[in-house]
């Protein structure tokens, strides 16, 4: 028996038909074997923009069921917002922010397999996008602290988050020849057409989240 075949069925028998609700299907695809197939783009992920409503089975959807949903709330200039996070086993793929009108308003990316139409992934380098920090770049505050945040030459709604070895303080930029090696953590696409790499009004859920897990 071919040993794909056999992987497949080994959840059945090791735990019987109570594990069928619990297995993402849509990654048992012969076409996701490899890898996801969403793409990041200025206009969003796979279809998922501010106009998106941020409601489980919508963003399952542009999702492609390639992922387990779990829904959160934080506070965000004030007001209480919700979020989900795209759990792929039990690592943050995607995180989705919502704003006060329960839209899409800020998506992070972990995942690697999902790519730019460009090929930029998390996993590329800096020096595969710039030669100089100057103009484009920003050094990371809260979160983003000790990274590099930087925007995307393929559009302005996404910034790319660079990581890498700096022994200087975290509020200054390393030097060019330094960010070279420094590879993308994460990447960040924001609603609205911000300038600076990251638009500071649109902050992050805090440590203070509460996950609701499923």
């Amino acid at each position: 028996m071919n040993i794909r075949v056999i992987l497949l069925l080994a959840p059945f028998l090791l735990t019987g038909c109570s594990t069928v609700s619990n297995i993402p299907w849509a990654k048992m695809s012969p076409t996701n074997w490899f890898g996801s197939n969403l793409e990041l783009k200025n206009s969003g992920l796979n279809g998922i923009s501010g106009n998106t409503p941020l409601e489980e089975k919508t963003l399952d959807n542009k999702l492609d069921g390639d992922y387990r949903l779990r829904k959160g709330t934080a506070m965000s200039g004030g007001q209480i917002t919700s979020f989900y996070e795209a759990m792929d086993d039990d690592e943050v793929a995607v995180a989705i922010y919502g704003n006060s009108r329960n839209r899409v308003e800020r998506i992070e990316i972990m995942d690697k397999s999902i790519k730019t139409p460009a090929g930029t992934h998390v996993g590329t380098e800096f020096s595969d996008l710039y030669k100089k920090a100057f103009d484009v770049c920003e050094v990371g505050t809260d979160d983003n602290s000790g990274s590099v945040l930087c925007r995307s030459p393929e559009g302005r709604r996404i910034t790319y988050v660079f990581s890498g070895e700096w022994l200087g303080p975290a509020k200054i930029m390393p030097s060019d020849d330094k960010l070279q090696e420094w590879k993308i953590s994460k990447m960040i696409w924001q609603a609205g057409n911000a300038v600076n790499p990251v638009n500071k009004n649109a902050a992050a859920p805090n440590a203070a989240n509460q996950i609701q897990s499923k």
